[in-house]
């Protein structure tokens, strides 16, 4: 392997937007994820709507529903 090519890999806290924090390894710095186990339909068996960046009215207004 050649030296001082390859990324610095460290530990890092990967934050969920409902405020879960997971310790992992990677070469980003910072993660921030939408969604995770503790807030994700499937594992919580709450029905919740996960809007995307509008895209569900641009669904709407396109389909007019």
């Amino acid at each position: 392997m050649k030296k001082d090519i390859h990324p610095k890999y460290h530990k890092v806290t990967a934050t969920c937007a409902c405020g879960a924090e997971y310790e992992t390894g990677s070469t980003k710095e910072n993660i921030r994820v939408d969604i995770c186990s503790k807030c994700h339909p499937f594992y919580t068996g709450v029905q919740k709507i996960v809007d995307s960046a509008g895209r569900v009215e641009k669904f709407n207004r396109k389909y007019n529903r």
